[in-house]
C-alpha cells in the first residue's frame, strides 16, 4: 500500500452531479443502532471467536523490491501469530502484495512486460524474502487474484446501494508518481533539469500537473462524528497511544469526500467499477478490501473478520484509521479490533534512499546475520512510536552480546560435559535451595528466581501490546541474572567427589536449565530456529513448548518436575555463532564456542 493515494475535494473544484442512487442520509446508510452495534462488536467477542485470531500486515506495493521496513512489518505480525498459536488460538496471518494502479501500469510498460507478469516478478521477491525469514503467513494475498476482484466489486456495490458513492467532476493538481491529487497548499514552484518552471509536491518533490476528470466520490464527510465516537469509546483501538491521539487530532477538522475511481482511459490496470466500464476503482480502496478478501468476504467472513488486528506503518495510518473504518461503517461491517502502528527505520540517522545508496537489502542481511539474528535485532531495537536507526555494527554488537555470549554462553556452560558429564537434567535439592531461605543459596538467588517466575506475565503483556522490544529487554535482563547466578556460585570449582557439593552443583545446573527452558519457550515467536535448538538440547519435546507449559521450577515449590533425570538432547553446536566486526566485502562468522564457556 502507498502513503499518498488521496483525492480530496478541499482546495480544488469539485462539482457534484448525483447519480440516480437513493438520496443519502446517515439514517439511510446506517442507522444509529446499527452503527453502535458495529463498533461495539470491535470490543466484544462471542464465545465462538474466543480462540480465533486474525492478524494482517499491509499488502506491499510492487513498485520496488522489499526493504527493511517491509520485513519489519512482517516480522511483527509473524511474532504475534506464533505467540497466539502457542496460546492455543486458531490464528490466521495474512500478508501479500498490492498490484494495481497507474504507477504499476506505467512501470510495466517501461519494462516491456505485461502488467501481470511485472507484478508477479516483484511479488515473488516479497514471497521469497518472507519464506527465507520464517514468516509463517497462512494466506498470501495478491490484489490481482479473482477472489479479491470479486470481494472488491461486491464491497463497492454495497456502498453504492447505500447511497454512499456519487459521481462528480474533479479538478486539481495531480502527481502521477505519488498517485494523488494535491491541494494548492501542497504544491510549490520549482525548476526541472532543463531549467523550466514546474509545480512539485511539497511532500515528495515529484512533478505535478493540473488535471480534470469525472470520477466517483465516497461520502467520507458523513462519518466524522461516528469515527470520533468509535475512538473515544475505544481508547486502545489504535496503539501506541501517540497515534490514537494523532487520529483524534485529524478528526477535529472536517473530512472531505474521497475520490474512489479513475477514468478507465487513464487507468486500465485495476478493478472496473460495477456497471460503469469507463471507470476503474481506485487503488487504495481496492487494496484495503484485501483484509476482507482473506477473511472470506462476502460469503463466510464473520469468524475471522470479528477478530481482525492490523499492523501498519505510520505512513499509512490515515488510510487505516480514518478511511478504512469509514468504509466499513458504511458497509455495515465491524471495525478492526486493534490497529497497531509502527514507525520507520533510518540508516545511519538518514532516511533510506536509492539516491543516497543506503537502502538495506533485508534478504542479503538475513543471510549475513542469519534469519533469527535479523528477526531478533528488528524486534529488539524496533520501538513502535519512534523511528529506529539501523547500522550493521549495531546488529553485530547486539547479537554477539545477547544471543552468542549471554544466552548461548549460558546454555554451553550448563550442558558442557565438564559440569554435566551424565548429560541429563539433574536433580534439584530442596535442602540446598529451600524456598524459605537458607541453605547454600544467596538472597540474590531468590530475587533471580522471582524475576524469572514473573517473566512470563511481563512478556505476555508486552506481546499483547506489540511492545516486543520490552519483552526482549525483560528476557535479556533475566538471562544476565542467570549468568550472574552461575558465576556467583562457580560450579566448576565444586568437588564432585563430595556428596554435598555434588547435590549443590546439580541444583545450580537444574535451576539454570529451568531458566533456559523458560527463555527458550518465551522466545519462540521471535527466534524460532534458535528456540528450537535450545529446547531440543534441553530435551524438551515439541508438545511441551506451549505457553501453558512454562511452569517454572516446580521443585522449588515442592512439586514434581517432568524433566528431572531426563537425558539432554544431542549437542548440535553453539547456539549462535559470534559475528566478526563487519567487513562489507567479507562478512564471516566465527564458529568457535564463546569465550566464557567452561
Amino acid at each position: 500500500m502507498k502513503t499518498s493515494l488521496l483525492f480530496v475535494s478541499t482546495g480544488c473544484k469539485a462539482v457534484r452531479t448525483l447519480t440516480k442512487s437513493p438520496v443519502f442520509s446517515p439514517v439511510t446508510a446506517l442507522s444509529r443502532h446499527q452503527r453502535i452495534a458495529v463498533w461495539r462488536s470491535s470490543s466484544t467477542r462471542s464465545c465462538e471467536d474466543d480462540k480465533s485470531y486474525y492478524v494482517t500486515t499491509p499488502i506491499f506495493y510492487v513498485n520496488a523490491s522489499p526493504h527493511l521496513g517491509h520485513l519489519y512489518s512482517a516480522v511483527i505480525a509473524d511474532c504475534v501469530h506464533r505467540y497466539k498459536l502457542l496460546q492455543g488460538f486458531n490464528s490466521k496471518f495474512a500478508t501479500g502484495t498490492d498490484e494495481h494502479g497507474l504507477k504499476i501500469q506505467q512501470a510495466a510498460e517501461a519494462s516491456g512486460k505485461d502488467p501481470l507478469t511485472f507484478c508477479t516478478d516483484v511479488s515473488e521477491r516479497y514471497k521469497h524474502l518472507f519464506d527465507s525469514c520464517d514468516i509463517s503467513y497462512t494466506d498470501y494475498i495478491r490484489t490481482t487474484e479473482q477472489r479479491h476482484r470479486a470481494a472488491v466489486t461486491h464491497f463497492w456495490s454495497v456502498l453504492a446501494d447505500k447511497g454512499l458513492i456519487y459521481k462528480g467532476s474533479y479538478e486539481g493538481w495531480y502527481s502521477t508518481q505519488d498517485e494523488s491529487f494535491l491541494t494548492e497548499s501542497q504544491v510549490a514552484d520549482a525548476l526541472d533539469s532543463s531549467g523550466r518552471e514546474i509545480k512539485v509536491s511539497l511532500e515528495s518533490g515529484h512533478k505535478v500537473e493540473w488535471m480534470t476528470e469525472e470520477n466517483y466520490m465516497f461520502r467520507l464527510s458523513a462519518f466524522r462524528s461516528q469515527l470520533l465516537q468509535w475512538l473515544r469509546g475505544n481508547p486502545r483501538a489504535i496503539q501506541p497511544e501517540r497515534f490514537h491521539h494523532a487520529v483524534l487530532q485529524w478528526l477535529q477538522e472536517d473530512l472531505p469526500d474521497l475520490s474512489v475511481s479513475r477514468q478507465r482511459s487513464r487507468l486500465q490496470w485495476g478493478v472496473p467499477v460495477p456497471a460503469d466500464a469507463e471507470q476503474t476503482i481506485y487503488v487504495w480502496l481496492d487494496a484495503l478490501v484485501n483484509y476482507l478478501t482473506v477473511a472470506g468476504y462476502p460469503d463466510d467472513h464473520n469468524k475471522w473478520w470479528n477478530t481482525a488486528h492490523h499492523i501498519v506503518g505510520k505512513d499509512i495510518l490515515k488510510f487505516h484509521a480514518i478511511y478504512w473504518p469509514a468504509f466499513l461503517l458504511g458497509a455495515g461491517l465491524p471495525l478492526p479490533r486493534t490497529i497497531y502502528v509502527h514507525s520507520h527505520w533510518t540508516v545511519g540517522g538518514k532516511k533510506m534512499s536509492k539516491s543516497l545508496g543506503n537502502v538495506v537489502d533485508p534478504l542479503e542481511r538475513s543471510q549475513t546475520f542469519t534469519t533469527d539474528g535479523m528477526r531478533y535485532f528488528l524486534l529488539r531495537q524496533g520501538v513502535p512510536d519512534s523511528d529506529c536507526d539501523y547500522t550493521d555494527d549495531k546488529v553485530i554488537k547486539l547479537l554477539n552480546a545477547e544471543l552468542a555470549d549471554s544466552l548461548g554462553g549460558l546454555l554451553n556452560r550448563c550442558t558442557a560435559p565438564a559440569l554435566n558429564p551424565a548429560q541429563v537434567y539433574p536433580s534439584f535439592c530442596p535442602r540446598c535451595f529451600p524456598s524459605e531461605g537458607g541453605g547454600r543459596a544467596a538472597v540474590e538467588d531468590h530475587h533471580m528466581l522471582e524475576a524469572v517466575r514473573s517473566l512470563q506475565a511481563a512478556v505476555e503483556q508486552h506481546y499483547e501490546s506489540m511492545n516486543v522490544y520490552k519483552a526482549l529487554e525483560a528476557i535479556a535482563a533475566c538471562v544476565r541474572k542467570t549468568n550472574g547466578f552461575v558465576q556467583r556460585h562457580a560450579p566448576w570449582k565444586l568437588d564432585g567427589r563430595d556428596s554435598e557439593d555434588q547435590r549443590w552443583l546439580d541444583t545450580i545446573i537444574h535451576v539454570s536449565l529451568e531458566c533456559l527452558r523458560i527463555y527458550g519457550t518465551l522466545l519462540q515467536p521471535i527466534v524460532p530456529q534458535i528456540s528450537n535448538k535450545l529446547l531440543s538440547r534441553l530435551g524438551v519435546r515439541p508438545d511441551e513448548r506451549r505457553w501453558a507449559d512454562v511452569n517454572f521450577l516446580p521443585r522449588y515449590r515442592g512439586m514434581d518436575c517432568p524433566f528431572e533425570g531426563r537425558a539432554l538432547g544431542p549437542d548440535c553446536g553453539v547456539l549462535f555463532s559470534r559475528l566478526e566486526s563487519l567487513n562489507l566485502d567479507k562478512r564471516k562468522t566465527k564458529t568457535t564456542k564463546t569465550r566464557n564457556s567452561k
